[in-house]
């Protein structure tokens, strides 16, 4: 597969930005565009001219920039033909563990809360005695269980969007009804509007449908309007996160909900809408009410019948229970449901039932758990301001993450060396498209406020040890 010099551009993005020479900035971008799976095995790379022209550099940059990669092992060269993405044949030796850190690794590439066990233990011995009922079916459901879609319906009922059961399909997760919706709404170079930074696995699911995404930022403030009006009118889809945002925590304004109207069909995550932070801690003494809204505040959909709405239960209950749905018109859950037995016949009856049970009993917003977030959150940005003073990380109105931004563009070199001093982050790259957020990285406060506190000492110490000339080796985490 060859790689235009125009597409390689646009990935590596602000290569310019820091500190060496041109070359090895060059070079250690493209290095992690390889690693992060951007740069697939085998692709053909552009001539050193035809990308020189493309990044407004020399050609000389790019020749270095090429030959430092060759002589790592991320390039192979044939007379008169392509440089192809290749990986080196052994795996760096490890770096010897520094002085003063735990055996074990602090995992902050995943954002995700731990199970509230007593509960989960409650609704799945709920679920196995209504589990006989089921019995009698061939237990293959393309739209769920009844009374799974019956609890979720009841869900939206509560948030003010009334709904029917006929409305909803349940499916394996947030993600897997991203996916089912991209692969039965868009055509191949279809275009899709994103806020940006947006989900990754969204960002996958459109780029798999071979979609073109047009990103729309979500800036200090909020939300574009305007912007994300003119995007929609190029759009054949858009997909928002309005609910706190992931990456960012911020929340759109029933303001901004009742304004926005975009031109084309629109998906909306509301897989964090449960996680609302307002209420669960003091209040901020100069409230901006785009980021601390009240804590009922109605579905998009309320205001945008036609919206369609995927959720899940990964990150209100637990990531281990595969637990999504979408809810539609009929006609459109009828399309998915046909396209659907091309990638799975049905979501497993067990979970459903426990599912249903914790959605009826309110259990995916829980007042205790949400202070506990809310005192994490705390934490965390205690110690950035203690040990990463130079970091900057707004306070979320909800969900589970902080989109902490550096002075400078380390986001990839840092979760390349962090994994070397204990700790494992997410850089802000994966959350983009076009190399874009190298100053960024996501921060959850899913873990104890002890352990953050060490993950952002650790962290400290790959950023001191990168800043004096270090570089790492480690490929980029999964991110959930």
């Amino acid at each position: 597969m060859k790689i235009s010099a125009h597409a390689v551009g646009r990935m590596v993005g602000t290569w310019q930005e820091g500190s060496g020479p041109a070359h090895q900035r060059l070079s250690d971008r493209l290095r992690l565009l390889i690693l992060d799976g951007r740069l697939c095995l085998g692709a053909a790379l552009p001539g050193e001219r035809d990308l020189a022209t493309a990044l407004g550099t020399s050609r000389t940059t790019v020749g270095a920039a090429y030959r430092t990669l060759v002589d790592h092992g991320y390039l192979a060269t044939r007379e008169r033909a392509r440089a192809t993405v290749r990986l080196p044949h052994e795996d760096p030796a490890p770096a010897r563990r520094r002085a003063g850190t735990d055996a074990e690794a602090i995992d902050l590439s995943f954002a995700a809360p731990p199970a509230p066990s007593e509960i989960l233990h409650a609704a799945f011995a709920t679920a196995l005695e209504r589990l006989p009922l089921h019995f009698e079916r061939h237990g293959y459901d393309r739209y769920g269980t009844v009374e799974l879609r019956e609890a979720v319906a009841g869900w939206y009922g509560r948030r003010g969007l009334p709904t029917s059961p006929d409305h909803v399909m349940i499916t394996n997760g947030a993600q897997h009804a991203i996916g089912l919706l991209a692969r039965t709404l868009l055509s191949p170079r279809d275009s899709v509007l994103i806020d940006h930074p947006t989900y990754p696995h969204a960002i996958r699911a459109f780029t798999d449908a071979r979609a073109r995404l047009l990103p729309v930022a979500v800036g200090p403030s909020g939300w574009d309007v305007p912007q994300l009006l003119a995007a929609s009118r190029s759009a054949q889809l858009a997909y928002l996160i309005p609910d706190f945002h992931n990456p960012t925590g911020m929340y759109m304004s029933a303001g901004v909900r009742r304004s926005l109207r975009p031109a084309c069909p629109t998906i909306i995550d509301e897989t964090l809408a449960d996680l609302g932070l307002a209420a669960a801690g003091d209040a901020d003494p100069d409230p901006d009410p785009a980021l601390d809204p009240a804590p009922d505040a109605e579905p998009f959909a309320a205001h945008h019948p036609t919206a369609v709405s995927v959720g899940s239960v990964s990150k209100s209950i637990w990531g281990g229970l595969r637990i999504g749905w979408i809810r539609a018109v009929p006609a459109l859950l009828e399309r998915v449901a046909r396209a659907r037995p091309a990638t799975d016949l049905g979501t497993p009856v067990v979970e459903q039932l426990a599912t249903a049970a914790l959605l009826n009993a309110g259990q995916t917003r829980r007042p205790e758990a949400l202070r506990q977030l809310r005192a994490q959150q705390d934490s965390l940005l205690a110690a950035l301001a203690e040990h990463l003073p130079e970091v900057h990380a707004p306070r979320a109105a909800g969900g589970v993450t902080l989109w902490a931004r550096f002075p400078e563009p380390v986001a990839s070199r840092l979760a390349a060396i962090a994994p070397d001093h204990g700790v494992t982050i997410a850089a802000g790259p994966q959350f983009g498209v076009g190399g874009a957020f190298e100053r960024h990285v996501r921060l959850p406060y899913t873990l104890p406020p002890p352990r953050l506190t060490e993950a952002v000492r650790r962290l400290a110490a790959a950023h001191r040890a990168l800043t004096a000339g270090a570089a790492g080796t480690h490929t980029p985490a999964p991110v959930a």
